[in-house]
């Protein structure tokens, strides 16, 4: 969790909410990592997940992402749970919960849902105190920074 921390910490330098991912396999190597990419690339699904997802598909030769664990910093929203399902990861590790859009238990529990054909094992709260303070901390920053001006 503190290597994807650390990654959450690096979209702070594109104004990026602070969200890392990482994709490790059974034998500790690491496929895929990721954080949020949205602002640095405009494209609404460069979610920390998705971006390490892809990166491990890559890194396999395969969309089917067997026997790894996806390591993140916030609880996945629907779309990243949607990605996590469709790759087959069987375990996903995260940090903060997010009350508002989580899809991993707290709004809804699509890792888990037994009405799909895959579900996932979930370990929530890992370092959670650390991801979510690096999330408030940005949303404090963000909210009491003055407007962009235009040109």
């Amino acid at each position: 969790m503190r290597d994807a921390i650390a990654l959450a910490d690096d979209a702070l330098a594109t104004s990026d909410v602070p969200v890392g991912a990482m994709v490790v396999a059974a034998d500790g190597t690491v496929l895929g990592t990721g954080r949020n990419e949205r602002e640095l690339k405009n494209d609404p699904t460069a979610h920390a997940e998705v971006v390490a997802l892809r990166q491990a598909a890559r890194a396999v030769g395969n969309w089917h992402i067997a026997d790894a664990t996806l390591v993140v910093t916030l609880e996945p929203c629907v779309m990243c749970a949607g990605a996590i399902l469709a790759a087959r990861i069987p375990r996903v590790v995260f940090g903060a919960w997010d009350e508002k859009a989580g899809a991993a238990g707290s709004v809804y529990d699509v890792l888990r849902d037994r009405r799909l054909l895959h579900r996932v094992e979930v370990f929530a709260g890992v370092e959670a105190e650390d991801c979510a303070r690096l999330l408030s901390d940005f949303f404090v920053r963000t909210r009491s920074a003055p407007p962009a001006t235009g040109p």
